[in-house]
């Protein structure tokens, strides 16, 4: 098996309930997140787990789009989100902690092929870690747009965001 991991975290000012929203609004991903340009959902409502969906991303200038799903939802401590890809299995873990009177989220991203060809196993060798670096800087870039998104909210007519904290 070959694979590597990431981990990224970030204190929001905001409650841990607050974060839970926004990162579990399915519906509401592609406006909070702008690397994702779509949200399709495939089996369940709501969120939690076996809710299933197709989600395009913009990663490293082109388009990809894998099918995701929810492993497990520990409201409002912790999700797991899996997908599969070309032999790869993708798994990502949010932890939700309290901080003072905000939330520490911590994001840990994990890519493993559990039966590698030669061609993967050279891939990973020549460009796992270069690619471990890019995605800790796209899972932070993501972990700030959650941030701004749950440490503001639009009043109730619409108007300007003002601050939740």
């Amino acid at each position: 098996m070959v694979g590597h991991s990431v981990r990224a975290e970030r204190e929001i000012a905001a409650a841990v309930e607050r974060v839970w929203e926004v990162i579990t609004d399915l519906d509401y991903a592609a406006e909070v997140i702008p690397a994702i340009l779509s949200i399709e959902r495939l089996e369940g409502e709501g969120y939690g787990p076996g809710v299933r969906w197709r989600e395009t991303r913009r990663m490293w200038g082109r388009e990809e789009t894998e099918e995701m799903w929810v492993e497990s939802a520990e409201e409002p401590s912790a999700t797991v989100i899996r997908a599969e890809s070309r032999g790869t299995e993708y798994g990502t873990t949010y932890t939700l902690e309290r901080a003072g009177e905000g939330t520490r989220l911590v994001c840990d991203f994990s890519a493993e092929t559990p039966h590698p060809g030669p061609a993967q196993r050279l891939g990973w060798l020549l460009f796992g870690k270069a690619g471990m670096k890019a995605t800790r800087k796209a899972l932070e870039q993501d972990l700030a747009h959650i941030a701004g998104a749950a440490e503001h909210v639009e009043d109730e007519s619409g108007g300007a965001a003002v601050d939740d904290a």
